[in-house]
């Protein structure tokens, strides 16, 4: 999902001390390059497909440079009419059971497969794919919504700016002490995410106004609930996997959801129960998700396993055993189990005359042997290793020229072994052209609403999932259903299939 480097900076002067890249290793290989996604080069990001809006929603040009951003992190807007239309009556509702009716708001789908929402103070609101793939019916998106809605009635989203605002002082003080863009790109990101979170007592008064609204607006209040654990138990199928991208931080970064936030949820659930707003709308909202991309868009490039394909750049290769990758807005990210070794892949624009040997020792990166560097040939393309040195973490680097570009392989271990040398070779060995068959076949996997059979159980109906890690788990966390319940003949159930 990296975009080539070069699209909004160019690379040259660029300096990476050892120090950052052990923190890149051991944390998340994050400001090892500063690259977005994997795309093709003068591609636009997708045009914004916003939620029709009942009024015109005021732009001012920071949101619209904010708007474009969120469209560039996150894929660009996901053109879907029967989704569009369902969120479109939804905010209606809930915009007429708020205490502010005559505020507006503009729902963006984004094309994400990271369960994320978000807003903005001018009432712009976010949604991604993911989010909605994760949510069961109706009254659970309402919940979410109503959630963000709040955010900017108590005009949580304008105090958040203004903390932003406070986030870019502390920025230029770190650019004014530090000589390394991607470090201080790294500051940004992540000096940002902390300081423009919502704080704790924030979250709790938004779900209690979201609750309120969804309830009057005659949504089940419970909704909010349900949809903080499904987040909570979509959260727990990733432990194990570092927080790899600060630009793409899910949902549960950003809204914590904590066992006391979702009992505060049913209490508060619980002051509006009646029958009047009881309404799911299941059937309703499984009919408009119904065929909706699931995880990661391929036209960027995605994971299978332990396989990283992009079928428009024309490429793949495989991670060694026991490592989990991470297609992440920056690059993609490996980590092995246990955190002893990492790789980070990602692309760089080098000068067609400037020799790959000459690249890896340009400067780019501290502590490289120069004499280690090897001119090689990987699978017919021009190749180039060298090996650097830190304090905790021991680097092989790869090189390779695939076209017009230069993919570089940055491997990291605690300890050089054997094991960790082969991983690396292996590694960049398996890296190949992708055959017509392959990219023809590269697909993305969707949401498939199907009707339970009579002897259909949890574990037959997981195993017809496609392309995703825990099937038995993460059907029961897509389909609501906690660790003992069965399906019954004529459930209405999501599936993930290619």
């Amino acid at each position: 999902m990296i975009e080539r480097e070069g699209r909004r900076e160019g690379v040259t002067g660029r300096r990476l001390s050892a120090a950052p890249a052990l923190v890149c290793a051991a944390l998340t290989l994050a400001a090892c390059g500063n690259v977005g996604r994997f795309e093709q080069v003068g591609a636009p990001p997708a045009a914004a497909a916003p939620v029709k809006p009942s009024r015109v929603v005021q732009q001012t040009p920071a949101t619209e440079r904010e708007h474009e951003r969120i469209l560039s992190t996150y894929g660009g807007a996901y053109d879907d009419p029967k989704l569009e239309a369902l969120i479109s009556k939804t905010v209606e509702r809930l915009v007429a059971a708020s205490d502010r009716p005559d505020q507006t708001y503009k729902v963006t789908i984004l094309n994400s497969g990271a369960v994320n929402a978000f807003a903005l103070p001018t009432g712009q609101l976010y949604v991604t794919r993911g989010l909605i793939a994760l949510a069961s019916d109706t009254s659970e998106l309402s919940s979410v919504l109503s959630h963000e809605m709040a955010h900017v009635l108590a005009k949580h989203a304008a105090m958040r700016e203004d903390q932003a605002r406070q986030a870019a002082v502390v920025t230029r003080v770190v650019t004014d002490m530090s000589t390394d863009p991607d470090l201080t790109a790294l500051a940004l990101a992540k000096t940002k995410l902390t300081m423009a979170s919502f704080s704790r007592q924030q979250e709790f008064e938004a779900d209690g106004i979201g609750v309120g609204i969804a309830a009057r607006a005659h949504f089940d209040p419970f909704g909010a609930s349900r949809f903080l654990t499904a987040m909570e138990r979509n959260a727990a199928l990733k432990v194990g996997r570092t927080a790899l991208d600060p630009r793409a931080q899910d949902f549960t970064s950003s809204h914590p959801a904590t066992p006391e936030r979702i009992n505060n949820a049913q209490t508060t659930a619980r002051q509006y129960t009646s029958p009047e707003n009881s309404e799911r709308d299941r059937e309703t909202y499984l009919a408009a998700i119904d065929n909706i991309v699931y995880g990661e868009d391929p036209s960027e490039g995605f994971v299978r396993g332990r396989r990283f394909l992009h079928p428009k750049l024309g490429f793949t290769f495989t991670a060694p055993d026991n490592f989990t990758l991470d297609n992440t807005a920056q690059a993609v990210i490996g980590v092995r189990e246990g955190g002893s070794q990492a790789m980070r892949f990602d692309v760089v624009r080098v000068p067609a005359e400037q020799s790959l040997g000459d690249y890896l020792n340009s400067g780019w990166m501290e502590g490289v042997e120069k004499s280690s560097t090897e001119d090689l040939s990987i699978n017919g393309f021009p190749a180039a290793s060298a090996t650097a040195h830190g304090e905790q973490w021991q680097f092989k680097v790869y090189a390779l020229r695939f076209g017009s570009d230069v993919y570089r392989f940055i491997f990291a271990a605690k300890q050089k072994s054997t094991e960790s040398e082969r991983n690396a070779r292996e590694t960049v060995n398996s890296f190949r052209r992708l055959t017509l068959e392959e990219i023809q076949a590269a697909r993305p996997l969707r949401i498939k609403v199907i009707n339970v059979q009579p002897g259909d159980t949890v574990e037959s109906l997981s195993h017809r999932m496609a392309g995703v890690d825990h099937p038995a788990e993460r059907f029961r966390v897509l389909n609501g259903l906690d660790a003992h319940a069965q399906v019954k003949p004529r459930d209405r159930v999501k599936i993930v299939v290619d």
